[in-house]
């Protein structure tokens, strides 16, 4: 075996996860699918280029006509997989989050090990620990304070649907000849290999969350994966099922064609706000003043091109038998103040009431206090029904223009967009950096896709000089850098001085960093990646 782990020793539970089997599996993950993974990266820059230069237009695939209008369907969900109104999402570390979602009354619990999740090695270790831990039922943490966590037995608890960094990650502590592994299949491979058994005897399964894909040449890649674990581990075919976030506007053309090529391995597709306009802002970031999104606080779901979205979501997942799984509810209740709080759940009772008369099967939250909110507006819908797959939307009728019509969102480009963007970037990389990955920032559960989009945002800003409503100002270098001091001012009074001059420093370097440069970079997580010990 020539597949090297550093501190594979010294990191908590490594002795347990990081074994000779499992790290043998991980090796032989890399060696059949690494190239292949290597070489989708670089289609999608090759593509994105295209598109910048006008060689191709962002369009429903000619060559994928038949599978759009073909007859088929994913193969019925299983029975854990069948009743998805309410899903929570958090890192699978700490121990004592997992608990909570696994305690939250929720249908299933997105265990994160991406966006919500910072990939420390503790981390990704921990994770990997507390969900083997979390199948066989024992689970437990004990605070420093002494208070107790420990998973209730008197309720359903949720189905466990893990999702695996994307394809773009590698990890800087697993490397093979040399070479660092994917993230992806390092994530995929040790939760796989500790916990598929159990879970198949608990009457569930090794249910995933596929983040980031661009294509469905990429689903493709991870179908062949399922394929190979089932028989390499003896694992009964179709057992590992996968729910795929549309969330990235080239893979919102390709819908039908990603449940496809998943087969037998498709549950879902679901709907990720912040990173679709993330990713919309990452192809079209030169592409002109149209496609420059106003202040991502007023972005709603309720745009046209957002609509289309959405809808067009609906209608694939159901006439392929497959579940639509709407967005996150974000909100942080504030139990100080009842009157922010009461306001807030108004508005996720509003955005889930939305969600469930367009056909949606179900929807995220990300606090417990959440949960119960969820669950009431989708049972009002569903009744004793386990889904709305008979919602066939034969009204929807989604063209490439409307789904790239950026400009029907309306709103506007303000200085008080640019000083939260920066704000919550900075703040949201240094947690990140401290190893917190889900970080409640104005009473609001962020992950990594709003640092993604808030950055994006101001060199999108920047590159087209745009002209603020509100203050009348260009942006431009000088303001940017300007905002960017204040706002680091301001944190700087809120947060204590050993914690400012550890991450919030290096985290306000990076961000200036990335909106300043003249070539944009594919993912924050990337460099600040390499700021991780």
């Amino acid at each position: 075996m020539t597949i090297e782990i550093a501190r594979a020793t010294d990191v908590a539970g490594g002795e347990e996860i990081l074994t000779t089997d499992a790290l043998a599996f991980v090796e032989e993950l890399h060696r059949r699918f690494d190239a292949r993974r290597r070489e989708l990266l670089t289609a999608r820059v090759a593509r994105r280029e295209r598109i910048a230069q006008g060689e191709e237009r962002l369009d429903f695939l000619p060559e994928t006509r038949h599978i759009r209008e073909g007859d088929w369907y994913v193969p019925p969900a299983p029975e854990a997989l069948t009743d998805r109104r309410v899903e929570i999402t958090g890192p699978a570390n700490p121990a004592k989050m997992a608990i909570n979602a696994l305690n939250s009354g929720a249908r299933v619990w997105l265990a994160d090990l991406e966006d919500a999740s910072s990939p420390t090695w503790e981390n990704v270790v921990g994770s990997i620990r507390n969900l083997r831990d979390a199948a066989r039922g024992t689970l437990a943490y004990t605070s420093p304070e002494g208070k107790a966590y420990a998973l209730r037995g008197d309720i359903r608890r949720p189905t466990v649907v893990t999702r695996p960094r994307g394809w773009h990650l590698t990890e800087k502590h697993v490397l093979v000849d040399g070479v660092r592994a994917s993230g992806s299949l390092v994530d995929f491979g040790l939760h796989v290999f500790h916990t598929a058994r159990q879970l198949l005897a608990n009457g569930h399964g090794p249910y995933y969350y596929l983040p980031k894909l661009e294509g469905h040449l990429e689903a493709r890649l991870w179908n062949d994966v399922f394929t190979f674990t089932e028989d390499h581990l003896g694992l009964p075919a179709g057992s590992i099922r996968a729910t795929v976030l549309i969330e990235t506007i080239p893979a919102a053309f390709e819908m039908d064609e990603i449940l496809h090529e998943l087969r037998d391995h498709a549950s879902g597709l679901n709907a990720g706000r912040w990173d679709y306009l993330f990713s919309l802002i990452k192809v079209f970031r030169d592409a002109g003043p149209e496609f420059v999104v106003p202040d991502r606080a007023s972005v709603s779901m309720t745009a046209p091109f957002m609509r289309a979205y959405t809808e067009l979501l609906v209608k694939t997942c159901h006439r392929r038998g497959a579940a639509a799984m709407g967005g996150m509810a974000a909100f942080v209740p504030n139990r100080a103040d009842p009157e922010v709080t009461a306001a807030a759940i108004g508005k996720v009772r509003a955005d889930k009431q939305r969600e469930a008369a367009d056909g949606f099967d179900g929807s995220w939250v990300a606090h417990p206090d959440l949960v119960p909110v969820c669950r009431e507006v989708f049972d009002a819908v569903l009744g004793d029904r386990p889904n709305q797959f008979d919602r066939q939307r034969p009204d929807v009728a989604v063209t490439a223009d409307e789904l790239l019509d950026v400009a029907s969102a309306g709103g506007e480009v303000t200085e008080a967009g640019l000083r939260l963007n920066l704000s919550v970037a900075v703040a949201y990389t240094a947690a990140w950096l401290s190893g917190n990955g889900a970080v409640a920032l104005h009473n609001l559960m962020e992950d990594a896709a709003t640092a993604e989009i808030s950055r994006s945002q101001v060199w999108q800003h920047l590159r087209h000089r745009v002209v603020l409503a509100d203050t009348g100002h260009t942006v431009t270098p000088e303001l940017v850098r300007e905002v960017l001091d204040e706002e680091l001012e301001r944190l700087r009074a809120d947060v204590p001085p050993d914690r400012f001059s550890a991450h919030y420093e290096a985290a306000a370097g990076l961000i200036a960093e990335l909106c300043l440069s003249d070539e944009y970079v594919e993912f924050l997580t990337l460099p600040a990646y390499e700021l991780l010990e």
